[in-house]
């Protein structure tokens, strides 16, 4: 009978986790489609690659917003079982609240481990997949960065004139073992700027231990400066911006090739927060359904679904705003950034371990 019973309820809750999978992927699938459309209507493309796009860059979206949907799942189940007497059956069958809690947290940690290890590599492939796509049609032509095996090259636009620059690597806030090089409206080479290494914190750009090649006369004429500085359209936040997007980065190659990750020229700081937002997903998903469960097992009674559902999504918006706060803080160095990112989750487990003391007296 015990089988039958967990079978029964893990089968239920499951079912309705998937159920929202696929209406939040639905949802998904028909607002972002808007947007793709929006930004290939200037190209002669059919409305197949605009729906690809979309198709493969939902998943990581849903990533994102398990803790979330979970939660909602939770509801969903325990208002259901408890609306159709089930859960008083559960009861009387030695099932009580704690013990159901228990079930449906242990379910939702277990299945964050399974979507990070066996889903999110997957995800993170078709991210990549989609940001390769969407580069290739960039208006933004005068202005690419690529970060490759070797190095980073940017084509920088500045007052009408194009320079390509390349660094065998970033560190810190420093680019080392810089080339500039100055083209003309032919894209023939006229200058060229070798430096060690070049301070990127501000659009003017200070480099250390410079040599400068001009061409005069169709001869190239060297001179040297131990600080030489110049103009662009990018800084340090504005390239480390570019390559802030963890989604193309699964959990497996954090884990994995941290240390070569980092030895490329990943910033130190973008994947600690990668890593660990990855690691807090599964402890994020057992604390939303021990949420869930505290607020509604509290009662046996019949209850509206419609109060809960707005309980549901005030209570997702509050997380989710104190979930960006946390991170904000720690961006700005307020607290940790490691702190902030487990923050949420530690306050919520707080909350829980209290409601689930009373709910248990019930």
């Amino acid at each position: 009978m015990n089988n039958v019973i967990l079978n029964y309820i893990l089968k239920n809750f499951l079912k309705k986790f998937l159920i929202l999978i696929f209406l939040f992927y639905c949802f998904g699938v028909i607002f972002n489609l808007f947007e793709e459309v929006e930004f290939f209507k200037d190209t002669q493309t059919s409305i197949f690659l605009p729906l690809m796009l979309t198709f493969i860059f939902i998943p990581s979206l849903i990533i994102k917003i398990l803790p979330f949907i979970i939660f909602i799942s939770s509801m969903w189940f325990i208002v259901s079982i408890r609306n159709n007497k089930d859960l008083l059956i559960l009861k009387v069958f030695g099932y009580s609240n704690f013990k159901i809690f228990i079930l449906l947290a242990t379910t939702s940690f277990f299945l964050g481990w399974m979507i990070m290890v066996c889903a999110n590599p997957f995800a993170s492939a078709m991210s990549k997949q989609y940001e390769k796509t969407k580069s290739n049609y960039s208006k933004d032509i005068d202005h690419l960065i690529t970060f490759n095996n070797n190095g980073l090259w940017i084509k920088d636009n500045f007052r009408d004139k194009d320079r390509i620059i390349s660094a065998v690597k970033p560190e810190g806030k420093n680019l080392l073992n810089v080339s500039i090089f100055q083209l003309d409206d032919s894209s023939n080479v006229t200058e060229r700027i070798l430096s060690k290494k070049a301070d990127i914190t501000n659009n003017e750009w200070v480099l250390t231990d410079v040599t400068i090649f001009k061409s005069a006369n169709g001869l190239f004429k060297s001179e040297n400066f131990d600080f030489y500085t110049i103009q662009t359209k990018y800084n340090y936040e504005k390239i480390t911006n570019l390559f802030k997007n963890f989604d193309t980065m699964s959990f497996l190659d954090l884990l994995f090739d941290y240390d070569k990750l980092l030895g490329t020229g990943y910033n130190k700081s973008f994947l600690d927060k990668s890593l660990h937002t990855y690691l807090s997903l599964p402890f994020f998903l057992l604390v939303m359904t021990g949420l869930a469960s505290v607020i509604t097992l509290n009662t046996l009674k019949r209850a509206d679904n419609i109060g809960y559902f707005v309980v549901g999504i005030l209570s997702c918006v509050t997380i989710f705003y104190l979930k960006d706060l946390s991170l904000a803080l720690g961006e700005t160095d307020r607290i940790p950034l490691i702190l902030s990112i487990w923050a949420p989750i530690i306050a919520i487990s707080f909350f829980i371990f209290i409601g689930v003391l009373q709910i248990n007296e019930k």
